[in-house]
Formats: structure tokens, C-alpha cells, sequence
């Protein structure tokens, strides 16, 4: 059976993927299984080419095919930031509570409490051949200063999702609503089929 990497440590990220692959005939791996891996620099100007970095740099240290995603929040007001600076936003990688008290601050700082806003997810498949697949999903809604919710992660309960009923955020949706609706859950959607044709 292939084994597969997961090219992160999160561990909401993996749970997603996980579920979305589990009918697959590979084994997920997750960077949990290998604690001692160093980092890649995502130097990337765009999502894709940060989820290519990933999948390259852990493909080569472990010898296995590789999963990388990079995924981010796209806030009008601010320009399309955090975009792929997202995880780091407010200077330390993968610190919720600081990177959410920066949106926070930085809508308040341009006077006002919500602004139009977007996830965006790009995934990438690398096989130990070189081989390459892509795809990408995206969702729109919209920022505020009030949180809602306890389940997700990142922005989630910032995030509130256009066309979802009494305007709730990412963080009060269950886990498969949210992948029924969510940039992730649409990226791994189109990527599972056509990973599902690859490994046919």
C-alpha cells in the first residue's frame, strides 16, 4: 500500500483530510509521524506555490508520495491579506489567538467592525515519480470582530459564510457541513477524484 504524507501538523487539517481519503487505498501519514522534520521556507507568492514547496520538501526527506495544502483568508478591506501569510499573520506560525487578535486589530484600524472576505484552499499531490496533481476551492463570506462558534480552527470564528442559514461561522458549522461548503472541502473533493483516477 502507498504510504502518503500529510504535509502538516494540524491537527483539524489532518482530521479533514483523513475523512476525505479514508476509501483510498493508501496509508496517511501525517507529519506527526516524523517529529524530528525540519520546516520548508514558504517563500511563495501565491497558494499553489507554497503547497508545491511543501509537497517537494517533505516528498524528498521522507521518500514518500506527499499531500501539502496551503490555504489562507483573503480580507477585502485589507487588501487580500493575510493571504498567504495567513498561519503567520501576526508573526508567529500557527498562533490563532494572536493572528486573530491582529485581523481583529487591523479592521478596526481601518474602521470597521466586518469587511467582504474569502477562504481559499490549493492542494497538491507529489508522487515519489515526480508526478503532479492540483486543485483548489474557494468560499466567500465575510469577517467580523465577533466570534461565534468552538468548532474549527484558524479564522474560522471570524468567518461568516455567505449563504449559510442565520449567518453562521465557519466555527458553529458541524464538521460536515463544513466540509460540504468550505474552500478545504471543495479543494479535497476535486483532488480525491482525481487522485481517485491516478491511483486506479
Amino acid at each position: 500500500m502507498k504510504q502518503v504524507v500529510l504535509a502538516t501538523k494540524n491537527a483539524g487539517k489532518v482530521r479533514e483530510l483523513r475523512a476525505a481519503l479514508t476509501h483510498l487505498p493508501i496509508e496517511l501519514l501525517s507529519l506527526a509521524d516524523f517529529p524530528a522534520m525540519p520546516e520548508p521556507v514558504e517563500d511563495g507568492t501565491t497558494f499553489t506555490e507554497n503547497a508545491r514547496i511543501k509537497a517537494r520538501f517533505y516528498a524528498e526527506r521522507t521518500g514518500c508520495a506527499c499531500i501539502a495544502d496551503d490555504s489562507g483568508l483573503e480580507v477585502a478591506v485589507l487588501g487580500n491579506a493575510p493571504g498567504v501569510h495567513s498561519a503567520r499573520f501576526a508573526g508567529v506560525h500557527g498562533d490563532d489567538a494572536a493572528n486573530n487578535a491582529k485581523l481583529i486589530e487591523e479592521l478596526r484600524a481601518h474602521g470597521t467592525d466586518r469587511s467582504a472576505a474569502d477562504y481559499r484552499c490549493e492542494l497538491v499531490f507529489l508522487d515519489t515519480d515526480g508526478h503532479e496533481l492540483t486543485a483548489g476551492g474557494r468560499v466567500d463570506g465575510e469577517v467580523r470582530t465577533e466570534a461565534r462558534g468552538t468548532n474549527g480552527f484558524g479564522y474560522d470564528p471570524y468567518f461568516y459564510v455567505s449563504g449559510a442559514p442565520d449567518a453562521r461561522t465557519m466555527a458553529e458549522l458541524t464538521l460536515e457541513e463544513k466540509q460540504a461548503i468550505s474552500h478545504r472541502g471543495k479543494a479535497v473533493r476535486a483532488f480525491t477524484k482525481a487522485l481517485e483516477e491516478y491511483l486506479k
